[in-house]
């Protein structure tokens, strides 16, 4: 797993980028070639602007997911100069997480911080491979698969209700 961070927050007590990767790599579904992912950390301000810019919703969210999607190259000669530039490595896109966001939540849901953050961490980047939660099926879909992960960390599932 690697991991490309961007920290653009004040805040403190952030993980640490081995945590970053180990929960990155726990979502991944696919572990044919090795998984890239840029993660930004950021505060209110930038999250509230991307999240009005992208999904029209005027206030900041926790995190936010930009799955790549590989160009079309039409050109046969381009086409293989990108292939041996990238390579065995997946490039599966950008999270953009709210550092303070993260904090607040933990607290009002009484969890440890850490905790939060690997549940976003792992949903975000399930996000990446094209998991979704609009539809009741594909939310329960998802959420397994999150508390799964969560729970090889020890970590309770976070959709149950204390």
């Amino acid at each position: 797993m690697i991991i490309d961070l961007q920290v653009a927050s004040q805040s403190e007590h952030l993980p640490t980028l081995a945590q970053l990767e180990e929960w990155s790599q726990l979502a991944i579904q696919s572990p044919d070639a090795e998984a890239e992912i840029t993660i930004r950390i950021v505060d209110d301000a930038e999250s509230h602007e991307l999240n009005l810019q992208y999904r029209g919703k005027d206030k900041p969210t926790n995190v936010l997911s930009f799955a790549f999607e590989q160009p079309q190259v039409y050109d046969p000669e381009l086409a293989a100069q990108m292939a041996a530039e990238l390579g065995d490595i997946n490039y599966l896109g950008d999270l953009v997480i709210n550092a303070p966001l993260v904090a607040q939540e933990a607290t009002r849901q009484q969890k440890p911080v850490a905790h939060h953050w690997a549940h976003l961490v792992i949903h975000g980047t399930l996000h990446l491979q094209g998991f979704d939660h609009i539809q009741e099926a594909q939310a329960q879909e998802m959420e397994a698969l999150e508390a799964q992960i969560l729970s090889s960390l020890n970590i309770p599932n976070p959709y149950i209700a204390k």
